[in-house]
């Protein structure tokens, strides 16, 4: 399956609203062309609500239900209430550093990642960037985006940091991470950043929702050397993602034999990687070693 390519990514919640109102309509039993003659609405537009490859107003979807004949109150409001929520998810904390967000898929990137429950992450170079420091973070941006001023890296320091809210609060998303050894090696000649790093590790591994294995250089080849991926998981009935990280060019796939690959791929990563207490004593006989 081609990977989509589209930066406008739906929303969880967009995804929901399409799919119950595409139900709604074909249990009324009416042509996407008569609703549309019904309630004066191009037809285009409402088939790009469909697909969810556009939001709507409540205004819009009032109209729609009433062309349905869907009176009971509840099931109303659960969709308008899904249109509010993806209205609400589109204004993204991250807007206001668009400026450099924008050079990238970055921003399609965020929009998937802050409505995920899930994340499966593999990382052959770099830490996650849930898991990286502030120190960390800019000492890499630094040397990856050559293109940016010190201002806009500043900024982008500032959006992953902000990223590292949504393994905070009461129901936190849940982080599995393997990462290469190679990603730690990479900075050996930082040794401070390198210790702050290797300590935060420690910290985050002790979460409940968190989850952090070493492929250690001793494992030799193994499936995940074609790069990075991260696979993310969303409520029912969302399907999951797969987002293949390619600098500029990076790509999503939804499609589930693409998923089911990169799952398959990820059990196989984890299995091939030092344990998590494995992992905590490597990380602990590193801090000692600097």
């Amino acid at each position: 399956m081609a990977p989509k390519r589209s930066p406008a990514l739906k929303s969880v919640y967009r995804r929901q609203l399409a799919s119950k109102l595409k139900e709604l309509r074909e249990r009324a039993d009416l042509t996407m062309a008569e609703v549309a003659a019904a309630i004066e609405v191009n037809q285009g537009s409402l088939s790009r609500i469909e697909s969810g490859d556009r939001g709507t107003t409540p205004v819009l979807v009032k109209a729609m239900l009433d062309c349905y004949g869907v009176t009971d109150p509840v099931v109303r409001d659960d969709v308008l209430d899904l249109v509010r929520a993806d209205a609400a998810q589109r204004q993204q904390w991250w807007r206001k550093y668009s400026a450099v967000i924008n050079t990238t898929r970055y921003g399609g990137y965020l929009a998937l990642e802050s409505s995920a429950i899930s994340l499966h992450n593999y990382e052959p170079t770099l830490m996650p960037g849930l898991l990286q420091t502030e120190e960390y973070a800019r000492q890499v941006i630094t040397a990856m985006r050559v293109d940016l001023t010190p201002e806009q890296v500043e900024d982008l320091v500032k959006v992953r940091m902000a990223r590292k809210k949504l393994l905070d609060g009461a129901d936190p998303c849940k982080l599995w991470a393997v990462i290469d050894e190679a990603a730690i090696r990479r900075i050996e000649d930082s040794p401070a950043v390198l210790k702050g790093q290797l300590e935060h590790l420690i910290v985050m591994g002790d979460r409940m929702n968190v989850t952090i294995q070493l492929m250690p250089f001793s494992a030799g080849f193994h499936p995940g050397l074609d790069g990075s991926f991260v696979l993310m998981g969303f409520a029912p009935p969302n399907p999951d993602v797969v987002w293949v990280e390619n600098g500029p060019n990076s790509v999503y796939f939804e499609g589930s034999a693409d998923v089911e690959r990169y799952t398959g791929v990820f059990d196989h990563l984890r299995a091939r990687a030092l344990g998590p207490p494995e992992t905590r004593s490597r990380i602990y006989r590193m801090i000692e070693e600097l």
